[in-house]
Order: structure tokens, then C-alpha cells, then sequence
């Protein structure tokens, strides 16, 4: 099996895509207790870490592992992006979460593995006029690797949520590092609101990247519609599903799973749930009689914050899942229930396998599923990688074309 660690993991969106797509991860590192709870449960044989990074030493790391330098086929990891958000109050390189790619790259360099993977928000392109993005593809080159970056769009890889990452892989094989990136598998537009370019170059798929995509995508109602109703405030951390998977997708995410894990929703207050009934699939605030609006949204124009009170529609594809699903933050009311989300089907939207379980207080479990990598992405850009190491131990040269990825992203969406 191939071999992988993961720094700044979370509670592990990027390892379970990782393992998906056929990585054992032996080490993960996260500070966070209550998310390494999490981690630790759904990755029993991955040694976790909770100190910082910045306290690691990777080669003390790498003895204990029993790894020579070169021998990990991976490193892949999300340092923290607050400081590079395009939402971001401040956006300065004196901030020093920003420095953490500093001690992710120590890693690198220790480390020694065959390929990279880095993950960031969108943002990041744009911040210090792109400096930070050149300092890394820079860094990455020092240490021997050909490396490259774009900014994917989950929807393409069948995740069910409108959401864009910036990706950074790099390998040491001789093969360019765009030829480890997944082509799209489905053919979805999605709006960018950020910058898409760099050094005039574009960092999004073009028309040709998706000749042998399929036209469509996974719903919300593909993801959650097998889920058992609760009401506001409602549900229970274990519970029987009720109904068999109605769906491929949900066929995948139980995968033989008898008991349904973080099913219950935060609650509302009486006066968003007298707001709810005014909102139909589609809709939001703008739905919601005038005396009953908040007092700032009374205010507002109709063409503001067009996603807050959003509900859900059923044949459409999810919002960004964030660290709350709280109405006033944007579209996470239910598509036919009057509640927010539940954890777990906010998870579903994520592309999270039911058997993933987290811990905590509610606020705590929706943050850790808010700030994850969606898993079946990450599956896809493992494929990805998978292939190229696969090709290189068979002493073949990594086919660039697009037709040679196609098998292993029919794997991921096999549901």
C-alpha cells in the first residue's frame, strides 16, 4: 500500500479521501484536541499527534515511523488559511499562521517523498500579489520537485457542494506536476469570485479539460434524501437510518454502516422558526414578510446577501459547507424540513463516509465537518497521484493525457 502523512489534518477530510483512493496514512498531525478525537477514532492505525508543528521535530518523526529519507510516497496537508481568506479582516504576511508553511515544508525537506500535495483556500492567489504562491512553488523546486497549482471546484469531482480549493502537487519523478492533476468528471459551471490567474496564466479548467466529462452532478437530494426527518433541535448522536440508501452516492457513503452517527441539528430561536415557513427551496430572506425580517436585514437592499436564510433546493447542489450552519450566515436551511442542517447531513454534503464519527459539543462537530477537505475530492486528487506513483514503480512514463486519469476517477465516483 502507498504511504502518506498528514499535517494539519483536522478531523481528517483529506486522510479519509486519502485512503479512499488506496494511501495508508501512517502520521497526522492536529493541535486541536477535540478534532484529534475525531481523527484518532476514524484512523485507528494513524499515529496522531496533537502538539504544534512548530514543537515537531520530522526527523525524530521519520525514525519512529522506520522510513529512509525518500522512501514516504507523500506528504499532503492543509496548513491554516485564515490569514490568506479573501474574507479575511487582515491579510498580512505578519500574521504567523502564515509562516506555518515554513514548518510544513521542514517536513518536506526531511521527509524527502516522492510527491506533494498542499491545500489552501482560493484566496491565497491573490494575497501579497501572488508572492506567497511563487515563494512556494519556489520552495518546492529548491527541494528538487516539479511542482504546479490550480484551484479546483469540488462539484466536478462529484462532491455536492459549491465549493473551490487551491491545489498545489509536486513530485520528484520527472513528470510535470499538471499531469497529477484530476480532469474533471462532471461538466458543472461554477461562479469564482476570487482571483483565477496568476503571472497571467489561468488557474481554473478550461473547455478542453472537459472533453470526457459527463453533464450533471450529485444533488442534495442524491446526498441526504435516505436520512430520517428530526425536528429543530432535534436528532441524536446514534440512530437508526430507517430506510436503505436511496441513491449511488448514498450507497457509497453507508458502505454497510448500521448506525447513523451526529444526526441532530442546532436549534432556533421562535423568531427564525416563525421565518422558515416563508421560505420556499431556492428562496431566503427576501421570501420573509417585511415585519418579520431582523432588524438589519429590514435595511438591506434586495440584491444583499442573497444567500442568508437560504433553504436548500432538493434537485440543486449544496452551498459551502462552513464552520455553522447558521441561517444568517447563508443557505443551510433543510430543502423540507424548518431546521438548519443536521451535523450529519451537513457531513453528506461534505462527501464525509457515514462510518466517520465526531466528537464534542455540537458547535464543536459542525466546525470540524465545516473546515474539512470533502473527502471524495481528496479521493480524486489521490487517484491522481496514486496513478503517477504506480506508473513510476512499473518504470512508465505517466501518460499526460487526460484519458489516462479516466479509470481511476470512475473509481472514486463508483458508487
Amino acid at each position: 500500500m502507498l504511504t502518506a502523512i498528514d499535517l494539519f489534518a483536522g478531523a481528517g477530510g483529506l486522510s479519509t479521501g486519502l485512503e479512499l483512493a488506496g494511501f495508508d496514512i501512517l502520521f497526522a498531525n492536529e493541535v486541536s484536541e477535540v478534532f484529534s478525537e475525531s481523527l484518532k477514532y476514524n484512523h485507528p492505525r494513524t499515529e496522531v499527534s496533537i502538539e504544534s508543528i512548530t514543537e515537531l521535530d520530522p526527523h525524530k518523526i521519520r525514525k519512529s515511523l522506520g522510513l529512509q529519507q525518500g522512501e514516504l510516497d507523500l506528504i499532503a496537508g492543509g496548513p491554516p488559511c485564515q490569514g490568506f481568506s479573501v474574507n479575511a479582516p487582515i491579510r498580512s504576511k505578519d500574521d504567523k499562521r502564515n509562516h506555518l508553511f515554513l514548518d510544513y515544508l521542514r517536513f518536506v525537506e526531511e521527509f524527502n517523498p516522492k510527491t506533494v500535495l498542499i491545500e489552501n483556500v482560493p484566496g491565497m492567489i491573490s494575497f501579497e500579489n501572488g508572492d506567497t504562491v511563487r515563494s512556494i512553488l519556489k520552495s518546492l523546486k529548491s527541494l528538487g520537485y516539479n511542482a504546479d497549482i490550480r484551484i479546483l471546484y469540488a462539484p466536478h469531482f462529484g462532491v455536492p457542494q459549491m465549493r473551490w480549493r487551491t491545489i498545489f502537487l509536486a513530485n520528484r519523478i520527472n513528470t510535470p506536476a499538471l499531469s497529477m492533476f484530476p480532469e474533471p468528471f462532471f461538466d458543472i459551471k461554477g461562479r469564482a469570485n476570487f482571483a483565477t490567474s496568476l503571472d497571467k496564466q489561468s488557474l481554473v479548467y478550461q473547455k478542453h479539460n472537459f472533453e470526457n466529462a459527463e453533464d450533471g452532478f450529485v444533488s442534495v437530494s442524491d446526498a441526504i434524501s435516505d436520512l430520517p426527518e428530526i425536528l429543530n433541535r432535534g436528532g441524536n448522536q446514534e440512530m437508526d437510518y430507517c430506510q436503505t440508501p436511496e441513491t449511488a452516492y448514498q450507497n457509497k457513503l453507508r458502505k454497510g454502516q448500521k448506525i447513523l452517527f451526529n444526526h441532530q441539528c442546532a436549534g432556533l430561536g421562535k423568531a427564525n422558526l416563525q421565518r422558515l415557513p416563508y421560505i420556499p427551496q431556492g428562496g431566503s430572506w427576501r421570501d420573509i414578510p417585511h415585519d418579520l425580517l431582523p432588524a438589519g436585514m429590514k435595511r438591506a437592499k434586495r440584491s444583499d446577501h442573497t444567500q442568508r436564510y437560504g433553504r436548500l433546493e432538493l434537485d440543486g447542489i449544496g452551498s459551502t459547507i462552513l464552520t455553522k450552519c447558521d441561517p444568517h450566515w447563508g443557505r443551510f436551511i433543510h430543502p423540507t424540513q424548518d431546521r438548519v442542517l443536521s451535523v450529519r447531513e451537513a457531513a453528506r454534503i461534505q462527501s464525509f463516509p457515514d462510518k466517520c464519527k465526531f466528537f464534542g459539543n455540537l458547535a464543536d462537530q459542525y466546525k470540524q465537518v465545516g473546515n474539512a477537505v470533502p473527502p471524495i475530492f481528496a479521493e480524486s486528487i489521490g487517484l491522481g497521484i496514486r496513478n503517477l506513483l504506480e506508473a513510476d514503480r512499473l518504470g512508465k512514463q505517466l501518460d499526460s493525457s487526460r484519458i489516462s486519469h479516466m479509470k481511476g476517477f470512475q473509481e472514486a465516483l463508483a458508487f
